[in-house]
This record gives structure tokens, sequence and C-alpha cells, in this order.
């Protein structure tokens, strides 16, 4: 059986960022007109190991805006979610980057989170781990902010 249409969301360890991203593109993918809303949207990580959890504060900080994420489990980047994505985008140039040079071939569909946001603004979303909650609650409000510009993106491309 043949997987239904999806989008990639690409960080690091596929722990904070890029679950976060996924959820938060997910609801926001939900209000949308067909086929929009029943695209798929999943997460890997660039140096993922399989099966970590989604960190404490990137659970809680979706939660309160009413997304759950807490049974996120991490996986690898693999050539084959890179080949079968209709879109990918990575939190980081240095994602972007270790995707172009190890994937073969290299995905047509490849950006940057924010990379459709208008206007001069960082294009990258710095990694939390580590950090307080409120540098998670920052990913997140980038992330929150880059949305729109990404649906529209999303729209001209499904």
């Amino acid at each position: 059986m043949a997987r239904a249409p999806y989008i990639l969301v690409v960080c690091t360890a596929n722990i904070c960022r890029s679950p976060m991203a996924a959820g938060l593109l997910r609801h926001a993918l939900a209000a949308q007109p067909e086929p929009l809303r029943s695209l798929d949207v999943i997460s890997a990580g660039v140096s993922a190991r399989s099966g970590d959890r989604v960190t404490e504060y990137s659970a809680a900080i979706l939660k309160k805006v009413g997304i759950d994420i807490s049974r996120h489990t991490s996986q690898p980047v693999t050539q084959a979610l890179l080949d079968g994505a209709k879109a990918i985008f990575a939190m980081t140039e240095s994602h972007r980057v270790m995707i172009q040079a190890t994937a073969s071939p290299v995905p047509r569909h490849l950006y940057l989170f924010r990379e459709f946001m208008p206007g001069r603004v960082d294009r990258e979303i710095p990694d939390p781990y580590g950090g307080p909650l409120s540098a998670y609650e920052t990913a997140r409000d980038e992330m929150v902010e880059a949305l729109p510009s990404v649906v529209e993106f999303l729209k001209s491309i499904v």
C-alpha cells in the first residue's frame, strides 16, 4: 500500500525543533481545503537515533497551544523519506547542506522552514536543546510566524 503524500520537516536529533514544526504544520494544514488537509507531516533528524523521545519542553510548549506531540519518537533522515516527500523543510542551512551532501538524488523541494517569509528575517531556527523553556518558546514562535508562508508555498506545489 502506498504511503499518503507527506511533508518532511528536518532538524538535528528529531527531538526538539522538527517534531514541534511538524505538529504546528500538521495543525495548520488541517484547517486548509483539500489537497492540503490530506497531507501528512512527519519529521526526522540528520543525526537522529531511532526511538528517542521528544524533549519535555518541546511537548509542554506545544501542549500549551493545544497540540500533543508527547508520543513522538525520533527517526533518522533516510533516502526513502527524502524520496517520498512532497517538500522538505530544514531548520538551518547546515541541515540543508547535510542533506544535499548525502542524498542521491538530492531532493528537488528542499527548503528552510522560514525561507518564504517576506522581508529581512533570520531564516534559521536555532536549536533550543539544553536551553531554558524560553528558548523553546522562541523556537515555537519563530515556527508559528513562518506557518502562513509555508502554507502558501505548499499551495503552489500540491
